[in-house]
């Protein structure tokens, strides 16, 4: 909880004992203790701003503001009229009081407005935003024939400035995403609006770090129905080691993308988009149609051309760019692209197409049919986990059939051993559920025991995850040896690594 939040909270008791046990009201200042919380809950509303969370906690405090308004203002009487009324008004604080005192509590932890880690790099963190639009490609996802291919693409880079400067929020555009991530998880639209008010450890704008003359670049792509701050956790955590990371929203394959005119995008549904992807993992000779395209290769190679864009567009920027911040501070030669679910796939087929992506970090996904033939000639790693740890969240929270187990170890594994020329690590963490490899576990303590996050704790897995991450794209791209991906695993223990 945020500071004043957690004042009412605490306060919100101490009024309830005022008002519920007699003696108390004598002390001095415990007589005007309602009053004061009604200060302190409009504080928190201006300081910090409402959430729907904290809904139990106002009508605590004004409940309690109207028993004192009564104790104090009513009419005087017989002592009898008075107990009377004493006992009336105790008993509503009472029995209402209980009651909303738990709840009150119990719903701004169980949705937070949580924190992310400190990262621990020796680096602050800068962050930029851009709207880039591939004239030379039509938009697919629209009947729209003028409509071309738009990006929204969020740039985090290694910065210099005061680590109390103000920090960037951690989604921009909550009153789109929020409703739409709610249709996801099938609760009601308003469950989400207070991500609005969770930060993360950039500031926006921030002059770039200057002790080096440029810095190694990595393309992060999120999942299905994601948002390209979904990794914030990880996105962070390289950035504080040197990494500038530019993150892509994928219209219509997002859950909602805003453009800087107003304009909102909202993903198509899992049914359709499923359909496109399966053709390109397992190619059907029913080819499908979209706005009469027909992907006889599926979706993912026109979603893989988005990082391919992308990569051009830092280049550009690195030429000229228009905030001037980065220009000039980009190392396209050591690129690299990370992605999770969705994102895996796509970034596994960007690497396949494009050489001057050098590493390619693949988390939880399986692979297009035409990786798994051709092979990468990038080094490559896959963090995932085992197929009975598949199973165990199927059995907790429903999805993976046996058919998804299937093609998501064999097709990781088959380029992975067969058809890798280059260095390639499989590292798999038992106990780790799709939703640990996002900034999920920190939406909700809950969510653990609703099975969307799997029984290892969510931090520890982030650990996991960062460590590997780095250690892999140290090696790759800025030629550090990396004693973690020498088997040296002693502080992950959880995580079984194999190398090749």
């Amino acid at each position: 909880m945020r500071p004043l939040e957690a004042l009412l909270v605490l306060a919100n008791p101490l009024t309830f004992f005022v008002l519920a046990v007699p003696r108390l009201r004598a002390v001095g200042w415990a007589g005007a203790s309602a009053p004061l919380v009604l200060l302190i809950a409009g504080a928190q509303v201006l300081v910090e701003g409402a959430r729907w969370q904290m809904i139990p906690a106002y009508a605590l405090t004004g409940l309690f503001f109207l028993v004192w308004l009564w104790r104090s203002w009513a009419p005087t009487g017989s002592a009898a009229e008075r107990d009377q009324t004493t006992r009336l008004t105790g008993g509503l604080a009472v029995g209402l009081g209980v009651l909303g005192l738990a709840i009150s509590v119990v719903l701004p932890l169980v949705l937070p407005v949580f924190r992310f880690p400190r990262p621990s790099g020796p680096y602050e963190i800068g962050t930029l935003t851009y709207h880039w639009v591939d004239a030379k490609r039509p938009e697919v996802f629209t009947a729209d024939p003028n409509a071309h291919r738009e990006l929204m693409v969020q740039i985090w880079y290694p910065a210099t400035g005061d680590s109390t400067s103000p920090r960037a929020p951690y989604v921009r555009d909550a009153a789109a995403l929020g409703p739409a991530l709610a249709r996801l998880f099938q609760v009601p639209e308003f469950t989400f609006g207070h991500l609005r008010y969770v930060a993360t450890n950039a500031t926006t704008a921030a002059p770039m770090a200057d002790d080096k003359p440029n810095y190694p670049i990595l393309i992060f792509l999120a999942g299905l129905t994601g948002f390209r701050q979904l990794s914030t956790f990880q996105v962070e955590e390289l950035v504080s080691h040197g990494y500038v990371v530019a993150a892509v929203d994928q219209p219509y394959v997002a859950a909602s993308v805003v453009f800087p005119d107003g304009r909102q995008v909202a993903g198509v549904s899992k049914d359709q988009m499923n359909g496109l992807i399966q053709q390109s993992l397992s190619p059907g000779e029913r080819a499908p149609v979209l706005n009469g395209w027909t992907l006889a290769d599926g979706i993912v190679p026109y979603l893989a051309r988005d990082a391919i864009f992308t990569l051009d567009q830092l280049a550009a920027t690195n030429n000229s760019d228009p905030n001037g911040i980065l220009t000039g501070r980009l190392d396209l030669t050591r690129a690299g692209t990370f992605g999770v679910s969705l994102g895996g796939i796509v970034v596994a087929e960007a690497c396949r197409r494009e050489p001057r992506l050098r590493a390619c970090l693949v988390m939880d996904a399986p692979m297009p049919d035409a990786v798994v033939q051709a092979g990468l000639r990038q080094p490559t790693m896959w963090i995932t986990r085992d197929a009975e740890t598949m199973r165990l969240e199927r059995q907790r929270a429903g999805g993976w059939s046996e058919a998804e187990i299937k093609q998501h170890q064999t097709t990781m594994r088959a380029v992975f051993e067969q058809s890798l020329p280059g260095n390639g690590y499989f590292v798999r963490v038992p106990g780790m559920f799709h939703a640990n490899f996002m900034d999920i576990p920190y939406w909700s303590p809950l969510f653990s025991r609703l099975g969307i996050t799997g029984p290892i704790d969510g931090r520890r897995a982030h650990a996991i995850v960062n460590a590997y991450a780095i250690a892999f794209f140290d090696q790759q791209l800025k030629g550090r040896p990396a004693a973690l991906l020498d088997g040296l695993a002693e502080h992950y223990a959880e995580a079984m690594l194999e190398t090749r």
